[in-house]
């Protein structure tokens, strides 16, 4: 009897001490969720102070208490900060879902935007837009690992347009979180995550420049546009010392806010493309002779595929998988799909019919305006986004165009310039401390007016440093295929194949 009533002891203390800890996790956590919502930051941006209190660091001698192991816990699923007990320490599920946002963010570019251009040119130039974006994401892949992601999130520089050199070649990432920009999840996986942003981003301008401009000269303009354009406004916007970080950056001198680029991916690659299609001039024949899609089919694959890419862009932006990447999936979707509808719409009451390559248009620009806003807005303010996306485009790229004449072949800034600029201001409008609770009173007062400024410092930078680029490359290399290699399509002349042989 007495060796059974020490087994029975023995099978009690443990129950009795998970019941414990049960008990405490379960109060903490009940606290927890009646406080307001924090998440880490936008891509760059440095994550949210603690909601909870955050016990002293245990002593190397003593091992962590109880209540350090729930506070940890709890910060964990907040996402918030637990680095006082557990240092170092990436959370599976946050970094699986970076992860998943990763992939989500490179399948908008291949095969996503591929696709989607793919099928608005003329089909002797198919393989010169798939080669451009494969030819991008090689390159930008080897500057991110050499310089890029140190210059962007560095900070040794301390200075507002570059981060800093400690991080070349990837020096010293590893998968313990860097704190400055995330909490739980690996510096290694949020270098991959950003790095997708670096690759879609100069690929967007393929766009602008179709069907018209030599390969190896647009793999050089890239590799200069992404030191003098991306890097910096990357930084200025998301590092932890940038210039328009106004979350997170105290001595930032410019309280802007962008949760996942507007102004660093669409602005900047949508004001450059207008520069550098101006600077090649139009297409032989363009206005001349029908230019029609050759494949409506891939443009709407590749633009189906965006959308699904862009929960990666957006919700991933939160660097969590947490409340405000939950919000930023759920604005994604109601402007995205606003935007389409609205957008056809016009066309039925404008020219009679609604047509796919409208719909298709109406998504992509209702992406692009939600996307600095996602984070930030609520449900109304993403449906007036949407309606918006479709209103402020659709007459950039039928009216606008047609009036000034310039041959943005794929409506790279009709959309990606306009609707950037768009989703800035209106994030200044309509972002709401009751989504994000890391707005402020302070900050939101005079956000707008901040907006404004990130504006033109973006549109300022791209326009200059595009036409620099673009003009001293014209007068070295040249950017123009020959007549009779646009006569008789790029795909043949600079890639030696055809998409199709009958």
């Amino acid at each position: 009897m007495l060796n059974c009533f020490k087994q029975i002891r023995l099978l009690i203390l443990p129950v009795a001490i998970v019941v414990l800890i049960f008990e405490s996790g379960a109060t903490s956590l009940a606290q927890s969720t009646n406080a307001s919502p924090t998440s880490t930051p936008a891509p760059g941006a440095s994550p949210a102070p603690a909601t909870v209190a955050s016990p002293s660091p245990a002593s190397s001698s003593q091992a962590p208490s109880i209540e350090d192991r729930v506070a940890s816990l709890e910060a964990y699923i907040n996402n918030t900060d637990g680095t006082k007990t557990l240092p170092g320490v990436p959370g599976p599920g946050h970094n699986a879902w970076m992860m998943t946002a990763s992939a989500l963010v490179l399948f908008m570019t291949l095969p996503g935007l591929a696709l989607f251009y793919g099928g608005l040119v003329r089909r002797k130039n198919v393989l010169s837009v798939l080669a451009q974006c494969f030819g991008i994401t090689g390159l930008v892949a080897i500057l991110w690992w050499a310089f890029g992601y140190s210059l962007v999130f560095g900070k040794s520089f301390n200075n507002f347009f570059y981060g800093g050199s400690e991080h070349f070649f990837l020096a010293g990432v590893t998968s313990a979180p860097n704190t400055d920009y995330a909490y739980w999840v690996s510096e290694n996986v949020y270098a991959m995550y950003q790095m997708m942003f670096a690759i879609i981003t100069p690929a967007l301008i393929v766009g602008a420049i179709a069907e018209r401009m030599k390969y190896w000269a647009l793999m050089l303009f890239m590799t200069c546009w992404m030191f003098a354009v991306y890097f910096p406004m990357a930084h200025m916007v998301w590092g932890i010392t940038g210039l328009m970080n106004g979350i997170w950056n105290a001595n930032s001198s410019i309280k802007a806010i962008d949760f996942a680029g507007g102004t660093v991916v669409h602005m900047t690659s949508g004001w450059s493309s207008l520069i550098l299609c101006l600077m090649l001039g139009p297409r032989l024949g363009f206005r001349k002779e029908p230019m029609p899609p050759h494949s409506m089919v891939l443009c709407m694959v590749g633009t189906s595929m965006l959308w699904v890419g862009w929960y990666g862009f957006n919700a991933g932006s939160a660097v969590g998988a947490d409340v405000i990447a939950a919000n930023a999936f759920m604005t994604t979707t109601l402007a995205t799909a606003v935007g389409a509808f609205t957008w056809a719409i016009m066309e039925k009451l404008i020219r009679g019919k609604a047509s796919v390559l409208g719909y298709c248009s109406g998504a992509v620009a209702g992406l692009v305006v939600i996307t600095p806003a996602c984070g930030f807005v609520n449900s109304t303010g993403a449906v007036i986004i949407g309606v918006l996306a479709a209103v402020v485009p659709y007459f950039a790229v039928s009216v606008l165009k047609a009036a000034l004449g310039y041959d943005d072949a794929l409506d790279t800034f009709g959309i990606h310039a306009t609707g950037g600029t768009l989703g800035a201001l209106m994030t200044g409008i309509l972002a709401t401390k009751e989504v994000n609770a890391n707005l402020k009173d302070p900050l939101l007062s005079s956000l707008f007016f901040s907006q404004v400024e990130a504006v033109i410092v973006t549109l300022v930078l791209s326009v200059v440093a595009t036409f620099i680029i673009s003009f001293i490359l014209k007068v070295i290399i040249g950017l123009r295929a020959s007549p009779d290699i646009e006569t008789a399509g790029l795909d043949l002349a600079e890639h030696g194949e055809e998409a199709y042989t009958s």
